[in-house]
């Protein structure tokens, strides 16, 4: 069987519930005002441009917190990244019974890459303070599902991995803020 065979195949882990609750929060995306805010949250979050953007801008604004902004973004793309590793061993078709509202740069779903970077920004900026990150983050991961190119398994694998890169990273994020203060002393 070969790579477009597997995107008709349904997928075991795909099923039920998850094809419900997708069917669901899909239909959402009719409302106009929905759909346009979910289509320009998954834009904005394509391959974590959204995240890496907002941690590049913090570490120019933020002097004093340069590196530990810059360690956060590295964590952002490195979860991105490992999503991304997890596709190509995966291979999970995206969702074929809704319509999607946006093209992908890809064709496997699980896990959520927009999820997984916009989870570990949501968890490394919110450390910095910023406490818009969060629910930023838990909207793009509702985008997913409103545009219908992920299962809602997909968004929580990703949501999770995300979490994981950025908690795994946390203590390697604050040396770069006692780098950044011990650079300051000399």
């Amino acid at each position: 069987m070969d790579d477009l065979d597997d995107l008709d195949a349904p997928h075991p882990a795909a099923t039920g519930l998850d094809h419900r609750i997708l069917a669901a929060l899909r239909a959402h995306g009719a409302d106009p005002r929905v759909g346009g805010a979910a289509r320009a949250l998954s834009w904005a979050g394509e391959h974590g441009a959204l995240w890496l953007a907002a941690g590049l801008v913090g570490a120019a604004a933020d002097g004093a917190r340069r590196g530990v902004w810059l360690r956060a973004t590295a964590l952002t793309a490195g979860a991105h990244l490992a999503s991304m590793g997890v596709k190509r061993i995966v291979r999970r078709p995206r969702p074929s019974h809704v319509e999607p509202l946006v093209r992908t740069a890809g064709r496997h779903s699980f896990p959520s890459s927009h999820a997984a970077s916009a989870t570990a920004a949501a968890v490394a900026f919110a450390a910095l303070g910023v406490h818009a990150a969060p629910p930023l983050a838990a909207a793009m991961c509702l985008s997913r599902l409103v545009v219908g190119v992920h299962y809602p398994s997909d968004v929580a694998a990703g949501a999770a991995l995300g979490a994981l890169t950025a908690r795994a990273g946390a203590r390697w994020m604050r040396e770069g803020a006692h780098g950044a203060r011990g650079s300051a002393r000399d």
